[in-house]
């Protein structure tokens, strides 16, 4: 068993206890943050005079070859080791003798595990960060493409108004753009450097936290030491935005899995992100949509589970911390492989539109326009809102539509309609004459589709975290 803490104890740890408190199985996935966050440390012990330019120089040495080998394969991370940390330190003394036992100055695992996880986090984000881009930009394309796919909008479930694919699809570019506002936010609030704090309460030796910071690309140097090494905040953040991007993937989800069923066919599935029954052959079922939908849960189980994980724990570090990175770590890679395979079956994803269109008309959705045709005449809208409330009685005993009654029908239940209501109630004009900002009219959308160009053009991210070391 390979620990750090040796020397105030006379027995050995009991396997079953070191098992429990070890986190080499998880953690080891920090080991490029770990010997990144080694080298700016040693590289300012050195400018600080408290170790020798040779010193400095045989410390990155080894760790740059430690990460080289370990990338290459030709070095395994074994679990005879308790973390990531102490793994990475042995490897360097046996590589570098005396220098290595050095690197360890002014330092503590608590100050050195809140950088790694920091450091980790903040090139995650990024990663999500491209991956809803890319879905962003499905999204804007599809919307270009469907100004004119019209399809009925619902409320309660219920058929509403007419809109269109554009104007939908428009909704959740909205919901995944605030997306990547949360995470722009969280990675504001986090880029803030905690080595330097060691254990809870600073160090003797004279650091140059600042340099160390700006090495590393942050911000600066967090600001009180006990916080350093016991906030989870940004996690929890981290945890609640992801939670966030899954409940718009379920939504969207939620409606992919009733586009494609046989009541709705709205949409077509491809092969390709299907599958089928063992013992119905005309089944192809949206499994995909169905297992992101349910992978949700998983992602708000990890933010419960911090949060309650964090909600008892007084200052500065405890144990209990260790418990954020599984859930970390298998949130975040939840969400990138619920991203990724979203955004290609969204790719392949065929619009029957002649469908959705007839579905927009089989449903009174031009009811509204119906009554403010009549309001357009001089009725007042509550009496014009019972009219056509009749009129739709009307239609539903006589199974058709607005629109395909007869001119003596329509004035049957109101004299004020003319010729001129066929136009008024007709899919196209229902949806071509809403031309406010945000509203499905094309002109609308064109302006919403060229706002939307202009977001994707900039850039708020670093595209490199940190100096090449």
């Amino acid at each position: 068993m390979a620990q750090l803490w040796g020397g105030r104890f006379t027995k050995e740890t009991d396997q079953l206890v070191y098992n429990f408190n070890a986190s080499i199985s998880f953690d080891k996935k920090l080991y490029r943050q770990d010997i990144e966050g080694s080298i700016a440390h040693v590289v300012m012990l050195a400018k600080q005079g408290i170790l020798t330019t040779e010193e400095k120089d045989a410390v990155i040495k080894g760790l740059t070859s430690i990460r080289e080998e370990l990338e290459d394969g030709t070095l395994e991370i074994t679990e005879e080791y308790e973390d990531i940390h102490s793994f990475v330190e042995a490897k360097l003394i046996e590589r570098v003798g005396e220098a290595g036992k050095k690197l360890h100055t002014g330092r503590s695992r608590n100050d050195q595990v809140a950088l790694d996880m920091r450091l980790y986090t903040r090139a995650e984000i990024l990663e999500i960060d491209l991956l809803l881009k890319d879905l962003l930009k499905e999204l804007l394309s599809l919307m270009e493409n469907n100004l004119e796919t019209y399809m009925p909008g619902f409320t309660h479930l219920q058929k509403a108004q007419p809109v269109t694919l554009a104007h939908h699809l428009g909704a959740y570019f909205e919901m995944f753009k605030r997306d990547r506002e949360r995470l722009k936010d969280i990675y504001s609030r986090m880029n803030y450097c905690p080595l330097g704090a060691g254990a809870l309460a600073g160090t003797t030796y004279p650091l140059d936290r600042n340099y160390t910071a700006s090495l590393l690309g942050f911000e600066g140097p967090t600001l009180n030491s006990m916080d350093s090494v016991s906030d989870r905040d940004y996690l929890i953040e981290f945890l609640a935005a992801m939670s966030t991007i899954m409940m718009h993937l379920s939504r969207f989800c939620e409606e992919i899995i009733l586009w494609n069923s046989n009541e709705y066919r709205f949409i077509e599935l491809d092969d390709t992100y299907s599958t089928g029954s063992s013992i119905m052959p005309q089944k192809k079922n949206p499994d995909i949509a169905e297992l992101v939908r349910g992978k949700t849960g998983r992602v708000y189980g990890t933010l419960v589970s911090l949060l309650t994980t964090m909600k008892g724990i007084p200052l500065a570090y405890n144990k209990d911390m260790q418990e954020d990175k599984e859930l970390t770590f298998d949130a975040i890679d939840t969400v990138k492989g619920c991203l990724a395979l979203f955004t290609g079956m969204l790719k392949t994803t065929k619009f029957n539109k002649e469908i959705m269109a007839k579905s927009a008309m089989n449903g009174f959705t031009n009811a509204t326009d119906a009554a403010d045709y009549l309001v357009g005449k001089g009725v007042p809208f509550r009496d014009a809102h019972g009219i056509i409330g009749k009129l739709v009685l009307y239609c539903i005993e006589k199974q058709t539509g607005i629109e395909n009654l007869t001119l003596e029908e329509l004035k049957a239940v109101s004299p004020v309609f003319e010729a001129d209501v066929y136009e008024a109630v007709s899919l196209k004009t229902c949806v071509e004459k809403r031309l406010t900002l945000g509203a499905p009219g094309s002109e609308a959308m064109k302006e919403v589709i060229g706002l939307g160009k202009k977001y994707l053009e900039s850039e708020w991210a670093k595209t490199s975290d940190s100096i090449c070391f």
